[in-house]
């Protein structure tokens, strides 16, 4: 069973500059603490078919993992989807922008993970903590773009 967590965090940057940070994957260590690696490994500019692979720690746990932006829609749309196959995964997730104001925006992020075989049992303790730690997440978030 698939269940979603979102958080929203307002930031003190033109929404254009809030998308360009977001939009490039390999800035998610400087947000994310799970984050231990990323890099892009497709060509070209980011857009719809970039992929990033990554190396992440969860639980104690280190995974590799595959995303792939499924929608790219500058400067208030990102979607993707992890095509790697572990037993809990964000089958779909993304940004949502909005300008506040000339110098504010609003951003959401959320997630959907989905458990597969014993990690159906464990993704929903993977959502609690992940809905438990989004108010801090999104902070992160924050702090990482204005400091960008």
């Amino acid at each position: 069973m698939a269940g979603r967590f979102d958080v929203t965090a307002v930031i003190d940057r033109p929404i254009e500059e809030v998308f360009a940070f977001l939009a490039d994957g390999t800035n998610d260590p400087r947000f994310s603490p799970r984050v231990l690696e990323i890099a892009k490994t497709t060509d070209g500019p980011v857009g719809v078919g970039t992929e990033y692979a990554s190396t992440v720690k969860d639980a104690g746990m280190k995974t590799k993992r595959v995303f792939q932006l499924t929608e790219f829609e500058p400067p208030t749309r990102i979607r993707w989807a992890e095509r790697s196959k572990n037993v809990v995964t964000a089958s779909e997730g993304g940004y949502d922008l909005e300008r506040v104001d000339d110098g504010h925006t609003r951003v959401r992020l959320y997630n959907v993970l989905e458990g597969h075989g014993v990690g159906k049992v464990l993704a929903p303790l993977a959502l609690r903590s992940a809905r438990g730690g989004a108010g801090d997440f999104g902070r992160a978030i924050k702090a990482a773009v204005e400091a960008s």
